[in-house]
């Protein structure tokens, strides 16, 4: 009779008087195939009489909801916003609970030394962590404390199962795992996923961890009950890829107990295959709903993009374009999806957008406007976060690449806004309606005018430079931009330094993908007519200086572009932003 050893955490709530122990073990039974060959042995870890010490004030639970809520990353679209609404009794226990625990290091060390007190004990061959148990678990598995003697020993055969996770929430990856979710010293590692799940949940991409899946369990239970532990436990889904691998490896180790995770072959080895290594989305939008902001040359743009790009040894069937009213915002999301799909290193991938750009002012935390988002303009924006393009909606997808993969933004857009002018060049940003503006003005009585209302910074200490501040939070710091992955960018100056210097050659926090766009921040970006026919001026002078030049870097592209538009007499700067070794190098497919 073989064995397996299971460790249940529990998550979020108060659980000192529930069932929760007596109901994973009768679910696992259940659920765990073979048992008439294989004993199952649960272990439970709590760790609320930890927390009952927390004092947690109502203010205090409240902004906890918001800085989980906040986070998009790859949910329903409009989801983030609905949890702000739905505060009830529990919340202290909930919300409060989870940012009580990332906010405190000794909350965290003390929970901690628990775990791995455990797993030296118990020694399991399963660790199944629910909700607030993943954090506690996956910060205790990434320390330097897992790293030494019988635990770094144990660790290395656990099967290790998370549900109802919060660890890729935005607010958890900025503070508990410094902008990236790192691969974990384990022997596998199963996320269940279920986008019903309101319980500030997010979906994993851990490319780095060959042994990783994340399995999609979808449930819809009115209430609370979309993050009960026991439905995910017992989920088909879960039964299939999690228990079932697990109880036939367990009962024929000869024919099972070896296996291992397929191999990621590397790019060159598959494009050899037939696997492309490069992908290209390319969006442009002319026909917005709103007749004032129409463009013209958004669409002339994607197709000159296009032929440049199969000049450059891009095959056709490796591009796709969304254009116009189909250049929604789930549509567009959902396309950036398939461009950043199974990543490999070597690969290289780019995103293309032309059309408008705007600003979108946004409530903070404590519920007045104080932060400012920018975005890119689907065909149905209408002024909410959840209708555009915006950083806290994709991070997620880029944020954990492979280091070696190369991921470009090019985009020709403008966020500062401004109306078209008969007779002038088009401008590429719109104006906001008068009652979003409203949000980024205060009367002020001693001048008796409209002011421009302060906004905060989102990382004071990000930088001891200016220029770099300015590039990833704004001019006046309180800015999401995107492609930054602004929102996991919370450390400091001085603790990336530190982080820096222990990781050594290593490369640290979240992926930088190169950016380059058409203007400066506070600057416009505008329509040019070649003859007859209107593209971006940006878009024409790059494309006319990529085909021009051969061998030329990035760095070098832009400062060429700039030049023409400079000399054509357009007022923008084109700008570029991304890992300095990219930045310097050449364009791969500029031969």
């Amino acid at each position: 009779m073989k064995t397996i050893k299971v460790l249940g955490v529990h998550g979020l709530g108060d659980h000192r008087n529930s069932t929760w122990k007596h109901d994973w073990q009768e679910a696992l039974k259940l659920v765990v195939p073979g048992q008439d060959s294989l004993q199952l042995e649960c272990a439970f870890l709590s760790y609320d009489d930890i927390f009952e010490t927390v004092d947690l004030s109502a203010w205090e639970t409240m902004q906890a909801v918001w800085k989980l809520a906040r986070s998009g990353a790859d949910t329903a679209l409009g989801r983030r916003r609905d949890v702000i609404g739905d505060i009830s009794d529990r919340v202290r226990w909930t919300a409060g609970y989870v940012v009580a625990w990332v906010e405190d290091d000794a909350f965290k060390t003390k929970t901690r030394a628990r775990v791995l007190d455990a797993i030296a004990t118990e020694q399991p061959d399963i660790v199944v962590a629910h909700s607030l148990g993943s954090l506690v678990t996956y910060n205790a598995f990434c320390h330097d404390d897992a790293k030494k003697g019988t635990v770094a020993e144990v660790l290395a055969g656990v099967r290790y199962v998370t549900l109802g996770s919060q660890i890729g929430n935005a607010f958890v990856v900025g503070n508990l795992t410094n902008g990236r979710i790192e691969p974990l010293p384990l022997k596998s590692w199963h996320h269940l996923y279920n986008k019903e799940d309101d319980v500030f949940t997010a979906p994993i991409k851990l490319w780095t961890m060959p042994s990783f899946r994340q399995v999609e369990t979808p449930f819809d239970i009115d209430g609370f009950a979309d993050h009960s532990a026991v439905e995910y436990l017992t989920h088909l889904q879960t039964v299939e890829n999690v228990w079932r691998p697990i109880a036939e490896q367990r009962i024929n180790a000869r024919a099972f107990g070896a296996a291992r995770a397929p191999r990621r072959e590397s790019a060159a080895v598959l494009a050899k295959q037939g696997r492309d290594p490069r992908r290209a989305l390319l969006v442009g939008i002319n026909n917005y709903p709103n007749p004032q902001d129409r463009l013209e040359g958004c669409v002339n743009d994607v197709f000159l993009m296009s032929s440049t790009l199969q000049e450059c040894g891009f095959r056709p069937e490796s591009i796709r374009v969304c254009l116009d009213e189909r250049a929604t915002a789930a549509t567009i999301t959902e396309r950036l999806k398939w461009l950043l799909d199974d990543p490999r290193d070597g690969d290289e991938r780019l995103f293309y957008y032309s059309g408008h750009g705007a600003v979108i002012p946004e409530y903070g935390e404590d519920l007045e406007p104080d932060r400012k988002t920018e975005t890119l303009v689907p065909y149905d924006f209408d002024w909410s976060p959840e209708t555009g393009i915006i950083d806290d909606q994709i991070f997620a997808l880029y944020s954990q690449l492979p280091y070696a993969v190369r991921f470009g933004m090019i985009m020709d857009c403008c966020h500062s806004g401004g109306m078209h002018r008969q007779g002038g060049a088009r401008v590429r940003g719109i104006n906001p309606p008068d009652d979003i503006r409203h949000r980024e003005i205060k009367w002020d009585a001693k001048t008796d005018m409209w002011v421009a209302r302060d906004f905060k910074p989102l990382n004071r200490r990000f930088s001891s430079q200016p220029d770099v501040n300015a590039a990833f939070f704004g001019e006046d710091g309180a800015m999401t931009r995107l492609g930054r992955a602004s929102l996991v960018r919370q450390q400091s100056e001085e603790e990336y330094k530190r982080r820096k210097r222990r990781a050594g050659s290593t490369k640290i926090g979240p992926y930088l993908p190169l950016i380059i766009e058409a203007c400066q921040e506070n600057e416009f970006s505008y329509e040019y007519r070649h003859g007859v026919t209107s593209y971006g001026a940006f878009t024409f002078a790059l494309c006319q200086e990529l085909r021009r030049r051969k061998r030329i870097t990035f760095e070098r592209l832009v400062e060429v572009t700039r030049d023409t538009l400079a000399d054509l007499g357009y007022a923008q700067q084109p700008q570029i932003l991304g890992p300095g070794a990219i930045v310097g190098a050449r364009v791969p497919w500029s031969d």
